[in-house]
C-alpha cells in the first residue's frame, strides 16, 4: 500500500485505516521509528506487558483471560 498523508502543525500523522487494518494495530501501540535514507520507517512493537503475559499464558489455563485487556486484570493497589 502507498499512500500520501500530511504532518499537522503539532507533527502529528494520521495512520491510514488500510496500512492499520493491513498490520492489524490496535490502540494503543507504540511504534518504533527508524530513518532509512530519507525514509521514515514505522514499526509496531510488541507491549512488554503482552510479551511478559504471553510467556505465562501455560499458568492460566482454565482461566479466561483476554490479553488483549490484561491491563484490566492488574491490581496496582499492591505495585
Amino acid at each position: 500500500m502507498q499512500t500520501t498523508i500530511s504532518i499537522t502543525s503539532k507533527w502529528q500523522i494520521h495512520i491510514p485505516k488500510a496500512a492499520r487494518k493491513a498490520l492489524k494495530l490496535t490502540k494503543p501501540t507504540q511504534l518504533e521509528v527508524e530513518t532509512k535514507g530519507n525514509k521514515l520507517v514505522l514499526t509496531p512493537v510488541e507491549s512488554k506487558i503482552l510479551k511478559l503475559a504471553g510467556k505465562y499464558a501455560k499458568y492460566a489455563k482454565g482461566k479466561n483471560i483476554n490479553l488483549d485487556k490484561i491491563r484490566d486484570y492488574i491490581d496496582y493497589s499492591k505495585a
